[in-house]
């Protein structure tokens, strides 16, 4: 199958140019003003609209086990709504309980993932310690290609990760070149916290931002960051949500440090006042942990972006439907948490990034492609439109418009974070591995279309 898109302005993190694009088979064959190609081909008119990289989401967590239920979005469904928003890939988190082998839990998240249609990767959390441990890191580094380990800092009695266990696979992940990534946040202080706030009846959604401080997320960044530098090891934080951790990330940049962060859509543009709206319902959907914070911290985290100080977008894309909320009305401590997003990300940052000037179009590329391309090292195979790259593609019409509802959009779950919102500047046609899997409203999606994308060590 081939297909030229004509008439575009292909935009990269670098630059930009008119410009038609030529796909072969999965494979970009040709870029370049008035292309010839051979009779037959599909045309896609491209003409006032920008070619760029599909997104890549480097952080969702599709059908998710996690406090007592298990996330409504599965791997099809989630890619799906992620196609219709112009994301071609995701990074999704691989999650051992605590004692169980690495391996064993890889398997399952790799059956579960079969369904997906658009290609993903895996990041594997490490949740305790032990010599099976550091062995099965080196069997998915080597031959599963494999090169991100998550820590959680949080969640104590369940997946947080002790300092031991950060020291331990820490030190593994640099001798296979690997990156680690961590959840930022003192785990301890949270439990703390958490138990004085339900003793003093402080039950509602209202009580979770003020069982995890910005200080909490601050010491984290500041504590996995120097570990880091010790052990020699980069380091990717996620869900940056505050200016107490993202000071800890200039910090460590400004001494050399490898150190990445990621901002998430939803904290870029939500606040903490979701949490004191009187609907149980409202306020339970938005508990996620980062919490929304203070406004204050958003302008913070937007100039993170533009400072390059923050190199990533992502959402976090873990659903839980309102009756899976209720499970915590009593206590807000079982509120499952997590959000959605995956299918509304790049609008939204088109929206409030690029239409305010905030971003210029390249650096949205970055922010939502080719930044998490190169830090996961499988750039310039992904996260670029250029000869050689998968046909990974979003044509981007800069004037179209819709309100966001969850009453329309494709996510598996009940409620969007971004109800209401009016966005300009959506995806007219997604194409993966070189085939239209969106066009105007339809997806041409079927089960099993996607790939398991393997991601190299990287060489010291």
């Amino acid at each position: 199958m081939a297909l030229l898109i004509r008439g575009g302005t292909v935009v990269n993190a670098d630059a930009r140019k008119r410009a038609d694009v030529y796909i072969e088979g999965d494979t970009i064959k040709a870029v370049g003003a008035d292309l010839e190609v051979p009779s037959g081909v599909e045309v896609i008119d491209a003409g006032g609209q920008y070619v760029m990289p599909g997104g890549i989401d480097p952080h969702t967590h599709m059908q998710l086990p996690f406090m007592g239920t298990v996330a409504s979005e599965d791997f099809f469904t989630g890619t799906a709504a992620g196609l219709a928003g112009g994301t071609t890939m995701i990074i999704d988190f691989v999650i051992p309980a605590p004692q169980q082998p690495l391996m064993e839990a890889y398997r399952t998240w790799r059956e579960w993932a079969e369904k997906a249609c658009a290609d993903y990767s895996f990041h594997v959390a490490v949740t305790w310690w032990g010599e099976g441990v550091a062995e099965d890191m080196g069997t998915l580094v080597t031959e599963e290609g494999i090169n991100s380990f998550k820590h959680f800092m949080a969640y104590k009695g369940a997946i947080m990760a002790e300092d031991e266990v950060l020291y331990n696979s820490f030190c593994r992940a640099r001798d296979l070149g690997a990156i680690v990534t961590a959840h930022a946040e003192n785990g301890e202080l949270v439990y703390q916290l958490q138990k004085k706030l339900m003793a003093e009846g402080q039950t509602g959604p209202e009580a979770h931002p003020l069982s995890r401080p910005p200080a909490a997320e601050g010491e984290a960044a500041n504590r996995a960051a120097r570990l880091a530098e010790v052990i020699g090891v980069p380091l990717y934080l996620v869900h940056v949500s505050t200016k107490d951790a993202l000071d800890e990330i200039i910090r460590a940049r400004l001494a050399g440090q490898r150190i990445y962060g990621e901002a998430l859509a939803g904290h870029l543009l939500i606040d903490d006042s979701v949490y004191k709206h009187p609907d149980f319902d409202y306020a339970a959907a938005h508990v996620m942990s980062p919490p929304f914070r203070e406004k204050r911290h958003q302008d913070v985290l937007w100039k993170g972006l533009q400072s390059g100080n923050l190199q990533t977008t992502a959402t976090d894309h873990c659903c839980f439907c309102a009756d899976q909320k209720a499970i915590g009305r009593d206590d807000f401590t079982k509120i499952p948490n997590g959000t959605a997003g995956v299918e509304d990300r790049l609008a939204v940052l088109w929206t409030h990034g690029v239409r305010t000037g905030r971003l210029t179009m390249e650096e949205f590329v970055a922010a939502t492609s080719t930044n998490a391309a190169r830090i996961f090292n499988i750039y310039p195979r992904k996260g670029r439109v250029d000869v050689g790259a998968d046909a990974d593609i979003v044509v981007w019409d800069p004037e179209a418009s819709k309100t966001i509802s969850a009453k329309t959009h494709r996510q598996n779950v009940d409620f969007n974070i971004f109800e209401g919102m009016e966005v300009t500047g959506l995806a007219s046609c997604t194409i993966s591995q070189g085939k239209v899997r969106y066009t105007r409203g339809e997806l041409r999606v079927e089960k099993g279309e996607g790939r398991y994308i393997k991601r190299p060590a990287f060489t010291r």
